[in-house]
């Protein structure tokens, strides 16, 4: 490591400046009764018949308010009379055991004390169709024995693909409620046409299985839901697109274009798929998705405690440190590239002994003009990007957009342990 050391002696850490981002952000104040209010406005809950076994599909990513959302939709189906249960929705997350589902599930707050109805978890599937291509169809066991489904998610852009749908209640249905299985159907055929076999999938499995609605909800820049609605599901696939282009018009996005380095210092499946938003940092896995600022590094810093080792999208780095491998769990990325089949996310990059090594590798290779002037972003991850850090060669830059606020004078970037958040 000391020939690394030498070779990186002479790269200067610029000093930083804190900023604010400002967005758009329309918010529900009243989750509880923004469910209930969708629900009726909806006129779906008459589809419940009194006894009815109603599975409720929820799946593994932070959604704003799940557990409210979860016991409010729980609360609705007792109150005519049906027996709610929760149906963990969620792929092949969770190490693609039932076990490890409930557990995904317990940290999101969604618990059997905390929404008032059992979990029924099983890796079980049955299928339910084809696809003319061939792709076979599944959904989960007790969703598919239940008198009725509800699917719960938030609707947003994907990670992976574009398309009128991307990440929702159509993939929800196809790919959660598909478990194991079904998320490796819905992949095989690369992400190239992830968009198309999503929907023709949803269609099948809304024909072939008693899904009486879905629970959708966008989220503001600020990770707080914006909108809530219910649709009845003969209407999910023509209503979907639409709230998907709401979805991106209310995206949060690094207000500076292009960035040399951008140094992300936590990276968890708890804060994206793929433990960071490509559509933040403009860097994907795939060629069938773009957007977002040009950034030239990218040098994480550390794992988030709920990712529990998952380093997926690590691959999307260019640098990293020693401590990020220690945390590795290899194999709980893998199993989401071999499921996905999608292996760029679980390359390794360039590994260095500590932080400072980390960024300034990072600043080395970046091929600016005039390192002295390089355009460093800073955040806490793809989730948080209100308060960030710019380097100083960009307060000019800042002064001049109406939507930032300097909130900071410049100050050395702190890399010490105890303030890398991981």
């Amino acid at each position: 490591m000391e020939i690394i050391k030498e070779l990186l002696r002479d790269i200067k850490i610029p000093q930083m400046i804190k900023i604010r981002q400002t967005f758009h952000a329309p918010e529900v104040e009243n989750v509880k009764k923004a469910v209930h209010e969708a629900i009726q406005t909806a006129g779906v809950l008459n589809r419940v018949e009194s006894g009815d076994r109603v599975a409720i599909a929820v799946g593994s990513r932070g959604v704003a308010k799940l557990p409210e959302l979860v016991r409010e939709t729980v609360n609705a189906v007792k109150s005519v009379g049906g027996h709610p249960f929760i149906v963990p929705a969620m792929g092949s997350h969770g190490g693609a055991t039932a076990a490890g589902q409930v557990d995904v599930l317990e940290q999101l707050g969604v618990t059997e004390d905390a929404i008032g109805a059992p979990i029924l978890a099983t890796m079980e599937v049955v299928e339910i169709g084809r696809l003319p291509n061939g792709l076979p169809i599944y959904m989960d066991h007790h969703a598919y024995k239940a008198d009725k489904i509800i699917v719960i998610n938030r609707i947003k852009p994907h990670t992976a693909f574009r398309g009128p749908v991307e990440s929702g209640l159509m993939k929800m249905i196809t790919i959660g409620l598909g478990k194991q299985k079904g998320a490796e159907a819905a992949h095989a055929f690369s992400f190239k046409y992830m968009a198309e076999h999503v929907v023709e999938m949803a269609k099948i499995a809304i024909e072939r299985t008693p899904i009486i609605f879905g629970l959708g909800s966008i989220e503001n820049a600020y990770d707080l839901p914006a909108k809530i609605v219910a649709i009845p599901a003969e209407e999910i696939i023509h209503r979907e697109p639409e709230l998907l282009k709401e979805a991106k018009s209310l995206m949060p996005r690094i207000m500076f274009d292009p960035i040399d380095v951008l140094v992300v210092d936590e990276l968890g499946k708890d804060i994206s798929g793929d433990g960071m938003d490509p559509n933040i940092t403009g860097r994907y896995a795939t060629p069938y998705a773009s957007g977002g600022p040009q950034v030239t590094r990218i040098a994480v810093l550390g794992l988030t405690e709920k990712t529990h080792g998952n380093a997926n999208g690590i691959g999307m780095a260019d640098v990293s440190t020693q401590k990020v491998m220690d945390q590795t769990i290899l194999e709980k990325g893998y199993a989401n590239a071999l499921t996905s089949t999608v292996t760029q996310v679980v390359k390794l990059p360039m590994i260095l002994e500590n932080e400072e090594l980390a960024v300034k590798a990072a600043i080395k290779t970046c091929n600016a003009f005039d390192l002295s002037k390089v355009r460093i972003v800073r955040i806490k991850n793809t989730l948080e990007i209100q308060e960030i850090w710019i380097s100083e060669s960009m307060l000019e830059e800042a002064r001049s957009i109406d939507a930032i606020e300097i909130v900071s004078d410049p100050a050395p970037m702190d890399l010490s342990s105890s303030n890398v958040r991981i």
